[in-house]
């Protein structure tokens, strides 16, 4: 089981990151190496059931997740237990601050395999740092680097 949290302070609302982070359908346009994103169902209540397809080098594998958008809670959070992890939980959390919004963050998961685990979870903590980092840069692009 790997646990990781990553914290940052951007000069957006906590709605600007709400609305860029719950926005799956566009993850292709812009979060490293995910190369198609399917929302199998409508959102509704702001939950919805949405396919991941991720391409890294020689690594082509997509994983489903359960979807949750919290507007009223400021949170967006993932669950899955599909190949190739034995489990994935993820989820941003966006809190008012006097100069935009302090983002949380995290995600714990376990690799199904063992074998898979000890060459990929190293890899797959430093990928996450570069998502984070790439809707950092979505945000600046869409909202300014300002308020």
């Amino acid at each position: 089981m790997t646990k990781i949290a990553f914290e940052r302070e951007v000069p957006h609302s906590p709605e600007q990151m709400f609305d860029l982070v719950s926005d799956l359908a566009r993850y292709p346009s812009f979060v490293p190496n995910c190369s198609d994103m399917q929302i199998t169902n409508l959102p509704e209540d702001g939950k919805c059931l949405a396919r991941m397809h991720i391409s890294f080098g020689p690594i082509n594998q997509s994983y489903e997740s359960n979807v949750h958008a919290d507007r009223a809670g400021m949170s967006v959070r993932a669950v899955s237990d599909d190949d190739p992890f034995l489990y994935l939980e993820s989820e941003w959390r966006f809190t008012w601050t006097e100069d935009g919004t302090h983002v949380d963050f995290s995600v714990d998961f376990e690799m199904r395999n063992r074998f898979i685990a000890a060459i990929a979870e190293p890899l797959f903590v430093e990928k996450q740092r570069e998502i984070l980092d790439a809707f950092m840069d979505q945000a600046a692009k869409l909202y300014g680097r300002s308020r």
